[in-house]
């Protein structure tokens, strides 16, 4: 009896243990295929601009530059990069100023990795100070919030200089100030 009630127990014991199976689950990793170029679109922004006593015509175009070399994201994405025109006119309607901006305008200003994945995402008139009409420029690399800030000064001469903005544009340093 006690040897039939042993033998019970390991039978019991063997057909209670589970099978391991060789079988792994896991997901299938599905590589993204990229798509046709992403281009930004043409865009145009005007204005007239009070500058050293006279009224001034400002004009800057994006457009996407298909002649310009093509940059691809870490999926292989290509984007088409970007060439802007900016004129700055008399109020006569003849032209003082008229210069046409890509990536490489700006290549001593940024790191290779910019000027290798990056395209130019934008130039937009922000001020008139003094002598100097001052436009905002940046190199990003595309569809993120990684970008190279960098100022575009047009003096009353003609005389353009191009540098990297170290200032950081914040409302959290206007409220302070007015505290």
């Amino acid at each position: 009896m006690v040897v039939s009630a042993i033998c019970a127990a390991v039978m019991l014991a063997a057909c209670g243990e589970k099978k391991q199976s060789e079988d792994i689950i896991t997901q299938r990793v599905v590589k993204v295929q990229p798509k046709e170029p992403v281009r930004m679109q043409d865009y145009t922004d005007e204005r007239d601009v009070a500058w050293i006593g006279k009224t001034y015509h400002v004009n800057v175009h994006r457009q996407p530059a298909d002649s310009l070399p093509m940059v691809k994201d870490e999926t292989g994405q290509k984007f088409v990069d970007n060439m802007f025109t900016m004129t700055v006119s008399r109020q006569d309607g003849s032209v003082f100023f008229r210069r046409t901006f890509t990536k490489s305008s700006f290549a001593e200003h940024v790191p290779e990795s910019y000027r290798r994945a990056g395209i130019l995402e934008g130039l937009v008139f922000d001020k008139a100070d003094g002598d100097w009409l001052e436009f905002g420029a940046s190199v990003g690399l595309p569809q993120t919030d990684e970008y190279i800030p960098l100022i575009v000064r047009l003096s009353r001469m003609g005389e353009l200089v191009i540098k990297q903005d170290m200032q950081m544009d914040t409302n959290g340093d206007i409220e302070e100030d007015e505290n």
